[in-house]
């Protein structure tokens, strides 16, 4: 049986810089490309990995640290951090993409969380993944303040990433509890690089294109120095629901159908006063109506681009019988335009043969426009005044359908205003991180290192198209000049007029600011032998100050009719000072322990300490155990904290738990959208975790290398953001959060549901990660395949500590959803100048979304498996250059349908959490050095 260690030494050129956590780790086959052995020997030394503060040779360690190297980013045809973390298996499926932020958002999160796209291990949220850029943290995405924001990360310049699959409290703090990545940039260039990369989709839309130029001079080994520099220009266009048929939200045979009746040719609504009153009856039809839309009466519904009849058995909304519906979706954008400008600049000086110091500049502007479908104007609540006026040019007479319509009263009505454009939402966020350090060895065995680091995100939002002044808004409806009863959408000249001088086209809608302010230092050596080794340590101090603020722009913004905005709150600013110490204690012949702890004190929190236990057992040279237990410690971001308390639309319907029962069928009752009153809560306390993990590595042949490791995080205290529809679910629990108007109604002036942050008893997730990799001689060359995966055995959480457990692994949610098992598995051979790559993309089915109605005959309750295969080639036979091509998703194969209808999360018969809308793409990247 061959042993770990000289399998990982057989590998065809893997160096061990290059690699040092798959080695030190001992099965992180995953990110050994086949390249060709070398024969020399090679000297082991002490490095550092992520994870850890002790420095070791490569040998060592046990920690289950994923790499990823620049080389298969490069062949993956990866271009962003995003698209890195939607391929790792590791990395949960939640909306914290750009492509799940469209359309409105109902978390305090989520929305105005424009551009920023966030890693997510675990499924556990972006807040509990830790991203560090070489070692270091930097700051969190200024909209919300709450992570690290992907699009700041300058992915052309990294060397590769390190994933620590563990939590890491008691080293790094806060953030850590479902694990760390760690972007490590590229050191010690020397000479010029370009490079040029395209990625064209075979359907249109969504096409990204990259440049990017990097220098280096100075050998730090013979003189002493070595600066680089590299700048980088991504571009991603917009992808239309429009360019894509499975962006269809109205599929009724599917179990799918839209429920809003808010369609580009107006529906009438039922409201005392109105020509149809509060509700309407229709001659030889049993039942009451409060929808009532030309085009219905007629079978015309589809006559109109969307629009479709209501499913009002499929919806379970027997009052929109006679009314239309319209599909949002299909005039969603499914991926935000965005482009990129990212600087990276480094020197490095060689003080003396043992010290070193350096300097580092990371800048990034990232620009992303949000669009989605035109405004609803329903003219209720705020639009209450803009009723159609009798005896405008457009009234619409229903008489001729409804012997009850009464002609000489003014028109209530749901408008799907074409006319107003598109919303839109550009967001800029400019950030950096200036860091200077210096390292080196105090002895042979001790080593050392500190530096102070600033770091800034400062994001600003606009409104573009498709927001309008609310009072200039109402006075053009009321004025019965524009039509909403156009079957093309036109409007005269005077119309759109008066439409352009209510825009709120070019009015801030937010700006938001972090800024980070950070000194660390470590030392680590040797201490003493003990019979069976050395013992090691490290110890370590770490100050930083954290600031955070947000403006809404102006109160103008307050009177913009449908901005989603979040109120104003000052700049706060919490410090935190810690100390840490770690230990590698030699037990035995092949068993060592690494024990760790952190003690933090926050200045609005207090202290918490965080122990950290590991162990590495090795009874045969090619068989590895190991075992890790520890805590994990959680501030609530500023935002769930001091956010201002803020009030927006929901935007689904809902029923009013007491007063729909009483008015059974009653859209004014049973088909309402209140205000949701959310914001920060200062009673929070910080979650907490305790997290354990059991594995094994090990090589029953030269040719294979297999790693299994159990897993379980237990949070408690869980900070947790109450939807209005949970509220509404659990409205005796929560009969304060009801809060009624005048006239007793949740919609009337004064009234909302109060939802928001609340400390939940907690969550369960539990896991197995599986990576096994086997390489061979093939004919001249090697091949190399790769598995790694994982496998959600359950997540589990309540609210309550009375509560049952809720199970969400293979379930939809309008949060995260836990497939049970992600892989991705790959297929690499090289052969003298050229490298082959074919992978597979695995996302495992899982129970769909309930329509709120009856199914329809053959409805399927799964969303099907997503799966999806790549290939590339790269080609080094030209002096200098490097031509990689490839195509994506080489089926084309569509994301699997599911039931959804946009409301509470992103897509319409796709979810954007699971699958990628582009398709099948061709991608080509060139790069010439120098």
């Amino acid at each position: 049986m061959m042993d770990l260690i000289s399998l990982q030494k057989e590998r065809p050129q893997v160096k061990l810089k290059s690699l040092p956590i798959a080695i030190s780790a001992l099965f992180a086959a995953s990110t050994a490309i086949a390249q060709t052995q070398t024969d020399q020997p090679q000297t082991l030394e002490r490095i550092e990995v992520t994870g850890s503060s002790i420095k070791r040779v490569v040998e060592e360690g046990a920690l289950p640290v994923q790499v990823i190297t620049r080389e298969e980013i490069t062949r993956a045809g990866i271009t962003s951090a995003e698209q890195l973390l939607s391929q790792l298996a590791a990395n949960g499926n939640g909306g914290t993409n750009l492509s799940s932020q469209v359309g409105i958002q109902l978390s305090t999160e989520s929305r105005n969380n424009n551009g920023n796209s966030s890693a997510n291990l675990r499924g556990l949220g972006a807040s509990n993944t830790l991203v560090l850029l070489n070692g270091r943290r930097i700051s969190t995405h200024g909209a919300k303040g709450y992570a690290v924001d992907l699009n700041s990360i300058p992915l052309a310049a990294v060397e590769r990433v390190e994933i620590l699959k563990d939590g890491a409290s008691s080293l790094y703090g806060t953030d850590a509890i479902a694990g760390v990545i760690n972007f490590i940039l590229r050191k010690d260039l020397r000479g010029s690089e370009f490079n040029a990369f395209a990625d064209v989709t075979h359907d249109g839309g969504g096409n990204i294109w990259r440049l990017q130029g990097l220098t280096g001079w100075g050998d730090l080994a013979k003189d002493g120095f070595n600066v680089l520099a590299s700048v980088s220009y991504d571009e991603q266009s917009a992808l239309k629901g429009s360019q894509r048929a499975f962006s269809n939200g109205n599929q009724p045979f599917r179990g799918l159908s839209t429920d809003t009746t808010g369609t580009p040719f107006a529906t009438q609504t039922g409201r005392a006063g109105s020509a149809l009153g509060a509700s309407f009856t229709v001659p030889g039809i049993t039942g009451t109506y409060t929808r009532a839309n030309l085009l219905s009466f007629q079978g015309k519904c589809d006559s109109v681009p969307g629009m479709a009849q209501y499913e009002y058995i499929l919806n379970d909304f027997n009052a929109a019988r006679f009314g239309c519906t319209f599909d949002t979706g299909s005039t969603a954008v499914l991926t935000q335009p965005n482009e990129r400008l990212n600087f990276v600049g480094r020197a490095t000086f060689n003080i003396s043969p043992k010290h070193s110091a350096f300097v580092e500049l990371v800048g990034t502007r990232s620009v992303a426009k949000k669009t989605f479908e035109p405004q609803q104007l329903t003219t209720t609540g705020t639009l209450a005044n803009a009723w159609y006026p009798v005896g405008g040019q457009y009234y619409q007479d229903l008489s001729a359908f409804i012997p009850g319509f009464d002609k000489t009263k003014p028109i209530a009505y749901r408008w799907r205003c074409d006319a107003c454009g598109p919303r839109e939402i550009e967001t800029t966020t400019d950030s950096f991180r200036f860091l200077a350090g210096v390292e080196g060895s105090l002895t042979s065995v001790w080593d050392y290192k500190a530096g102070v680091s600033v770091g800034q995100s400062k994001a600003d939002s606009l409104l573009g198209g498709g927001y309008y002044y609310t009072a200039g808004l109402i006075s053009a409806l009321g004025s019965g000049k524009i039509n909403p009863f156009s079957k093309d959408g036109k409007q005269t000249d005077e119309a759109l007029a008066l439409l352009g001088a209510a825009s709120a086209s070019g009015q801030t809608l937010f700006g938001g600011t972090t800024k980070l302010i950070q000194g660390d230092a470590t030392v680590s050596g040797e201490l003493f032998k003990l019979p069976a080794g050395m013992l090691t340590a490290a110890v370590g101090v770490d100050y930083r100050q954290e600031s955070y603020g947000f403006a809404d722009g102006s109160t103008a913004t307050q009177a913009i009719f449908s901005a989603p905005f979040d109120a104003n709150f000052p700049t706060v600013t919490r410090r935190i000072g810690a100390i840490f110490g770690e230990a590698l204690i030699p037990l035995a012949k092949g068993l060592e322990a690494t024990v760790a702890v952190r003690h933090d004190n926050y200045s609005d929190f207090g202290g918490t300490t965080n122990p950290k236990v590991s162990f590495r057992w090795s009874p045969d040279r090619s068989v590895l155990l190991r075992g890790s237990y520890g805590t994990g410690f959680r501030a609530p971001s500023f935002f769930q904290v001091y956010g201002a308390v803020g009030d927006s639309q929901i935007p689904g319907n809902i029923a009013d738990p007491v007063l729909c029962p009483l008015n059974p069928g009653n859209p004014v009752f049973c088909a309402i959208r209140p205000n949701a009153r959310q914001g920060g809560n200062p009673d929070l306390k910080p979650e907490s975790s305790k997290q354990w993990s059991l594995g094994a590595a090990f090589s029953p042949a030269k040719w294979m290398t297999t790693t299994v490791d159990v897993w379980e995080i237990k949070r408690t205290d869980l900070i947790y953001e109450l939807t209005p529809q949970q509220v509404i679910a659990n409205f005796q629990t929560f009969p304060e959060n009801l809060v009624r108007s005048a006239d007793g109604t949740l919609t009337g002036p004064g009234g909302y549901i109060r939802a928001g942050y609340v400390n939940a008893d907690g969550d369960i997730t539990r896991g197995i990660d599986l990576n096994v990799q086997m390489t061979t001689p093939l004919a001249a060359g090697r091949l190399t395949a790769t598995l790694d995966g994982t496998y959600i055995d359950s997540h589990k959480e309540r609210v309550f500590a009375s509560d049952a457990y809720t199970e969400y692994a293979g379930q939809w949610s309008t949060r995260s959803i836990f497939p049970r098992w992600k892989h991705s598995l790959s297929f690499n051979y090289a052969q003298g100048p050229w490298t082959g790559s074919l992978s597979q993309l695995y996302t495992h089915s899982y129970k769909d979304e309930l329509p709120y109605g009856p199914p329809p005959a053959g409805y399927v309750d799964t969303v099907k498996a997503y799966i999806v295969y790549n290939m590339s080639a790269s080609y080094r036979g030209i002096k200098n250059l490097t031509v990689t091509a490839g195509i994506k998703n080489i089926l084309n194969t569509d994301p699997p349908f599911t039931a959804h209808n946009y409301d509470f999360a992103a897509g319409a018969g796709w979810d954007p959490r699971v699958a990628d809308p582009r398709g099948r793409a061709y991608t080509l990247g060139l790069s010439y050095k120098l």
